[in-house]
């Protein structure tokens, strides 16, 4: 797998994807360890190495699949967060893009003018879901206090859309009738297959795979595997998914076996919610038999390895009120910890940014670039290196812009000599019922073209027209 980024300027997402290949994953659930979640015999990975995902996929695992991801960070709405000045990836002065989201404007340590923050303009009120009652903020920034509110799917409550909805007059035994139908007797028909998958939410997916079960006394996944290869497969196997069952398996994956995907790792751990992350963590801990801090302890050191249990905890304050002198005091802390003095205090950094709520975090982000006359991503850029400078650098983007982050991510998976399937599959499909939308938005506003273009360019065949089908045009 070539690098898929230039490497000969420093840039702000640096080495994706990896190059540390995709390990070999032999057959889950192991033997002895069929648990209830899923139910038993609903995922049967072949016992060969390298059988899923199959042989020639890209260097990630594949992540969560969301059909109703219980409330991720928030995300801008249409036409929020516009990327200055168009972003080509190619290095500012001062060696980084200017990220879509970042405070630019009169320049670094300028006084911010009127009451939002000088340079770029506002998102939208924003909500980051998460463990208990969601919490709304109400005309955010501006200090009430937020209402509570019962939980709600991930997309209503961000103001959000994905490109996949619930199928109305949804019936899944005779969508389980359709597979079955396209898969029986000579050859596949692989169009009647994309039609359903792509059309239906994970939830109803799920619904179809029983009915499936109890009409033909058989496992659809193992049907689909048995039809399908390659790419198409993976893609099929991934929507198939319940959502925080692939998140707990790709965690899995990555740690098990020769070497370990920090990408997977970072990617999953520094982007979820805590409700989220707690789900993760008991169900890796029933599907796997195993403790994830102790994994990561075994597989990661130093301060990423801190940085990741923090993460684990699923205990970032998810308080919606921004409070903006606390704000200026840690953009000030983090100055002292890092640009201020003669190395880094590590610990200060890893403090902030794995307690505080996302628009605090935001909040601070645009104190220090008033304090420090440089943005914050451009300070860790200098003071970190490699995977612990990824994981901190990965919750500020999410802070900033969710959705440019992972257009950024789509973009490198496809961008120059070959393509990054896994990481492609992955986002596509873990997004399509969250802010899918939005994605392709800030794609065509930061590179260009539009997402579906670069797609349909990269790949080809059945897996070309189900990548197309999910994002739409």
């Amino acid at each position: 797998m070539l690098e898929k980024e230039p490497i000969q300027q420093k840039m702000a997402y640096p080495g994706y994807p990896p190059s540390d290949g995709y390990p070999a994953f032999p057959g889950y659930p192991p033997t002895g360890q069929e648990s209830v979640y899923p139910p038993a015999g609903q995922y049967t990975y072949p016992s060969v190495p390298g059988g899923y995902p199959p042989a020639g996929g890209g260097t990630y695992p594949a992540a969560p699949p969301n059909a109703g991801y219980p409330g991720a960070a928030a995300y801008p709405a249409p036409g929020g967060y516009p990327a200055p000045g168009g972003y080509s990836g190619i290095p500012q002065a001062g060696g980084m893009p200017p990220y879509p989201g970042a405070p630019t404007g009169p320049g670094f340590g300028v006084p911010p003018s009127g009451p939002g923050f000088g340079g770029y303009p506002q998102p939208p009120a924003q909500s980051y879901a998460g463990g208990g009652p969601a919490q709304i903020p109400v005309g955010y920034p501006g200090g009430q206090a937020p209402s509570p509110m019962p939980s709600l799917p991930a997309a209503v409550v961000q103001g959000t859309q994905g490109t996949i909805q619930a199928a109305s007059n949804f019936d899944a035994g005779r969508d389980a009738e359709i597979l079955r139908k396209a898969m029986k007797g000579f050859g596949t028909d692989e169009q009647a297959i994309i039609n359903v998958v792509a059309n239906r939410s994970n939830d109803q997916r799920q619904k179809i795979k029983a009915a499936f079960k109890t009409m033909y006394g058989k496992d659809l996944i193992k049907d689909l595997k048995s039809e399908l290869s390659g790419n198409v497969e993976e893609l099929i196997l991934a929507l198939f998914m319940p959502s925080t069952y692939y998140d707990a398996w790709s965690l899995r994956h990555a740690m098990k076996g020769v070497g370990t995907q920090e990408r997977v790792l970072t990617e999953i751990l520094c982007t979820r919610t805590n409700q989220e992350i707690r789900e993760i963590v008991n169900c890796y801990k029933s599907e796997f038999g195993r403790d994830i801090e102790h994994d990561i302890r075994a597989d990661t050191s130093g301060h990423y390895e801190r940085l990741l249990i923090s993460m684990c905890q699923g205990n970032r304050d998810e308080n919606q009120t921004v409070d903006y002198q606390k704000a200026q005091e840690d953009a000030q802390r983090l100055y002292q910890a890092g640009e201020g003095k003669l190395g880094t205090d590590e610990s200060c950094f890893n403090m902030v940014l794995a307690s505080r709520s996302f628009p605090q975090l935001k909040a601070t982000v645009e104190a220090y670039s008033r304090i420090a006359n440089r943005d914050l991503l451009s300070s860790i850029d200098r003071e970190f290196s490699g995977n612990v400078e990824r994981g901190l650098k990965t919750i500020l983007q999410c802070a900033l812009n969710r959705p440019a982050f992972f257009a950024e991510r789509l973009y490198y998976a496809m961008k120059g000599a070959g393509t990054d399937d896994s990481t492609l599959i992955r986002i596509i499909v873990t997004r399509s019922e969250i802010d899918l939308v939005q994605i392709k938005q800030m794609f065509t506003q930061m590179y260009q073209k539009t997402l579906a273009t670069m797609i349909a360019s990269d790949t080809s065949g059945d897996y070309r027209r189900l990548l197309l089908a999910i994002v739409g045009q």
